[in-house]
């Protein structure tokens, strides 16, 4: 199963990522969404999991949780936007992935047997960061997240 993980939107969803994500089974969205069109655009890829982040303050943003966990392709997923905000021990929990997001900081890194991935920020770019998202593949034989470059110039 293809996994589409994306955050730090800011309201922006990029065409190019768009193509990244065409063909996955479901898309996860760590936060900070910008606007609710956002979310429909991602929905007419694939079904989409999203929580809210901190820039997520507006009414449409209130059906939106601040976690969610997920089990996708056989795996249980913690989706938290800023990971100082996690308030579980994913080890103990049986979580296998942790998603998150906020830094714009893509990481893909195992701790304790839990992956951690944040996809970056698909949205404006910020902070000299290049715009990034991910995709998480679930096989027989493990977990193969890997981190794709929008390419994408300072804004859009």
């Amino acid at each position: 199963m293809r996994i589409g993980v994306i955050s730090d939107t800011h309201g922006l969803l990029r065409p190019k990522a768009e193509q990244q994500l065409a063909g996955v089974a479901h898309i996860v969205h760590a936060g900070d969404i910008g606007r609710p069109d956002v979310i429909a655009g991602l929905r007419r890829i694939a079904p989409v999991a999203a929580i809210r982040g901190n820039v997520d303050t507006g009414h449409w943003a209130e059906g939106y949780p601040d976690t969610k966990m997920v089990r996708l392709g056989g795996c249980l997923i913690y989706v938290v936007h800023d990971l100082r905000d996690m308030q579980l021990d994913p080890t103990s929990c049986g979580v296998d992935v942790v998603i998150s997001g906020h830094s714009h900081r893509a990481r893909i890194e195992t701790i304790q047997g839990v992956l951690y991935l944040n996809p970056g920020s698909a949205g404006p770019r910020r902070f000299n960061l290049p715009a990034t998202l991910a995709i998480l593949e679930t096989t027989k034989c493990g977990l193969r997240p890997s981190i794709h470059d929008l390419g994408c110039a300072s804004t859009g």
